[in-house]
């Protein structure tokens, strides 16, 4: 009988029943060696999200989701945050945001981004993805989407101004989730595996890379949009020593325990001692800025945020618009997209600062930045 893997855990409370039940069937499928639990876990389809997963030969697309290189991008502006929290300068950058980075797709009358040489769509292993990279990818290239993804201007502790985004592959990443599912051997509870070394699963690699090669690149347009908004609003120049881009749902070959392993990370961050990476809250409260501290328990991992603490529905069911205005009143935000904002509402997330303390061993905190203006799709 197959020995059961090894299970570390880092919670700020206990996971709920349907979170816990996603948790032992993981520990159930086949070659699954161990998983690290992280303080931001939360309910997902498949495999819930703040999980890091380490096999040797089996790989499980579920315990990446589809939002396949979903990630984060920051980088500090040489300058001041201050100009930015006057009204006049604020309405200026909420009115040019969604003229240039787009919610959910570019117009094609307006001209569609290329896909450029380190996305060539014919690199993607079957013509169907060909054929969507060259349409939808397209048009969603370097676009915010909805959801938790956001893209927020901050300030440090010393009055710098920042901006982060939150985003990922988008649809591609979902069309090349279904395609190489539809090849997986199914174990159940929307468990499904690929042989690493078979044909099949060789192609779902190759085409996870380059989902993360293009969630990267669509991070990287929308930080240049934004800090060209900067630029010509403010006259801020960024520091392009500061940039950071990393992604938090992908699987990879690494070395743990002498042993090499193929690690899942759905919604968990890379904590690699002395890695730099971010850690946000909510679209009103902090984010941490990070480095790694290796882990091995954690397969060098961290959370990726505060978690959610209430569904979407339950947010919905059971925050006024009232207390979500209020929690607002220091961060602009376009007022015609707040009041649709219910199920991102802080009150629908876990404490962060709860969160860094209980993984207080996996991660050190290096900074703190407070939002100060907020762009998020509906």
């Amino acid at each position: 009988m197959p020995s059961k893997p090894t299970t570390n855990s880092w919670l700020v409370e206990p996971p709920s029943p349907a979170v816990r039940q996603t948790i032992e069937r993981l520990c159930r499928a086949p070659n699954v060696l161990h998983v690290a639990v992280m303080p931001d876990v939360h309910l997902a389809a498949g495999v819930s999200n703040g999980l890091a997963v380490a096999t040797d030969r089996l790989i499980y697309p579920a315990a990446v989701g589809g939002d396949i290189g979903c990630g984060f991008a920051t980088i500090a502006f040489l300058g001041s945050a201050s100009n930015l929290k006057r009204r006049a300068t604020a309405e200026k950058v909420l009115a040019a945001l969604p003229l240039t980075i787009p919610v959910i797709r570019h117009r094609r009358r307006d001209g569609l981004p290329g896909l450029g040489d380190t996305l060539d769509a014919d690199a993607l292993t079957q013509p169907e993805l060909i054929a969507k990279a060259s349409s939808v990818g397209r048009e969603e290239l370097g676009t915010l989407g909805r959801g938790n993804h956001f893209l927020e201007f901050q300030e440090d502790d010393e009055g710098r101004l920042w901006v982060m985004v939150h985003s990922g592959s988008r649809a591609m990443g979902q069309h090349i989730s279904a395609a190489h599912l539809q090849q997986a051997q199914a174990v159940g509870g929307g468990l499904a595996w690929l042989d690493a070394d078979s044909d099949e699963g060789q192609a779902y690699l190759s085409d996870v890379s380059w989902a993360r090669r293009y969630a990267a690149e669509s991070r990287r347009q929308m930080l240049s949009t934004a800090v060209t908004i900067i630029e010509e609003t403010l006259g801020l120049e960024a520091d392009h020593d500061t940039l950071l881009n990393t992604d938090h749902n992908h699987v990879q070959r690494e070395e743990h325990d002498s042993r090499d392993m193929w690690v899942h990370r759905k919604g968990a961050n890379v904590a690699i001692e002395g890695l730099s990476n971010v850690i946000p809250g909510s679209m009103a409260t902090h984010t941490f800025h990070v480095i790694g501290r290796g882990e091995p328990k954690a397969l060098m991992s961290s959370s990726h945020g505060a978690g959610r603490r209430l569904s979407r529905g339950a947010a919905r069911a059971r925050i006024r618009r009232k207390d979500l205005a209020r929690q607002l009143a220091d961060v602009w935000i376009d007022p015609k997209t707040a009041c649709k904002l219910i199920d991102e509402s802080p009150d629908a997330y876990k404490d962060l600062d709860a969160v860094m303390r209980a993984q207080q061993a996996l991660v050190k905190i290096t900074r703190r930045v407070r939002p100060i203006l907020c762009y998020k799709g509906t």
